[in-house]
């Protein structure tokens, strides 16, 4: 089956190590079932494979792809959540230490099928594209997780997002706007803070740019290129959600502004599948969608790690089959 893969890492060229060709049909365990795929969307999960972060080589060659959409067995419009769960865990899926994500343990899902935990399908409602329904269960589930679940910030406060074009970003914006935040952005260039601005930010600013005032949340996903700016962004007793660090994982702590302001700094990570329910419920409900920047057959697969690579994102990279 076609399928875009990794044989071997690449820490300092990870496009170099990029394949789109034929693997083995999928293993079913007890318990599983399989998907044929008909849109996967890309994250920076997927570039972090290419270079060996999380994915050592001895479990190469391995299938990328964290989320999917396409038919069940029976030929109903199914969603994959991403988050494979031990089988004996009870609760939320995110909490289990032994939890994985698909392309980390078993095979991805950028392939003409995948196999996948029962548990793990949801129904698509007719509403949403495949390729829609395909953001949701990473970057869409990793925002409505921050902004929902983790920062307890209230409808009518206000939220910077470090980041204006990257599916998690705009996914923030647009979850943020549909629930009544007010939504500031950055961005590095003024075509991502004008497309943020599009999708429903109130105000949108140049990356490090000082503030017109002080915000009562941060989401954070850059890491140690913004973490400063987001620490010094914050109102007293201001929350900080991060759930990334696309740009290295040594941010300066901040902590006399920390401790002094009584911040407080909360990971999250991707969601449960009952939050995925409630995401796809809430895109039903209020008709927002996943901005989606490009759609590709999976055969393009290294036009849409290239774009993402060098940032020239505004949305979701979708692969479709």
């Amino acid at each position: 089956m076609l399928a875009a893969f990794v044989s071997a890492p690449s820490p300092k060229d990870p496009l170099s190590v990029l394949e789109v060709g034929e693997r083995p049909d999928p293993e079913v365990p007890e318990g599983w079932t399989t998907v044929q795929v008909k849109a996967v969307s890309l994250n920076h999960h997927d570039l972090f494979s290419l270079r060996g972060v999380g994915l050592p080589e001895e479990r190469m060659p391995m299938i990328l792809g964290t989320d999917a959409a396409g038919f069940d067995e029976d030929g109903n419009e199914v969603v994959v959540h991403g988050v494979v769960a031990t089988p004996d865990w009870t609760g939320d899926e995110t909490l289990d230490p032994k939890r994985s994500l698909f392309s980390e343990l078993h095979q991805g899902t950028m392939a003409e099928r995948v196999a996948v935990p029962r548990r793990n399908l949801l129904p698509k409602p007719p509403e949403l594209s495949f390729a829609e329904a395909a953001c949701l269960p990473t970057a869409w589930l990793t925002a409505y997780r921050m902004l929902f679940v983790k920062s307890g910030l209230r409808p009518g406060q206000t939220v910077l997002v470090q980041g204006a074009s990257g599916g998690v970003s705009t996914a923030l914006i647009e979850l943020g706007k549909a629930a009544g935040y007010r939504v500031w952005v950055t961005g590095r260039s003024e075509e991502k803070r004008q497309a943020a601005l599009e999708l429903g930010a109130e105000q949108a600013f140049e990356s490090g740019a000082r503030l017109p005032g002080r915000v009562d949340g941060v989401m954070e996903t850059v890491g140690e290129a913004t973490w400063s700016h987001s620490i010094k962004s914050l109102k007293p007793g201001g929350v900080l959600v991060t759930s990334g660090a696309t740009t290295g994982f040594s941010p300066g702590a901040e902590l006399n502004r920390v401790f002094f302001t009584q911040l407080r700094i909360v990971g999250s990570t991707m969601g449960t599948r009952d939050e995925l329910v409630d995401l796809i419920e809430m895109c039903r409900g209020t008709g927002i969608r996943p901005t989606i920047d490009v759609e590709l057959p999976l055969t393009e697969a290294r036009e849409g790690f290239e774009r993402m690579l060098e940032g020239r994102t505004a949305g979701k990279i979708v692969f479709t089959l």
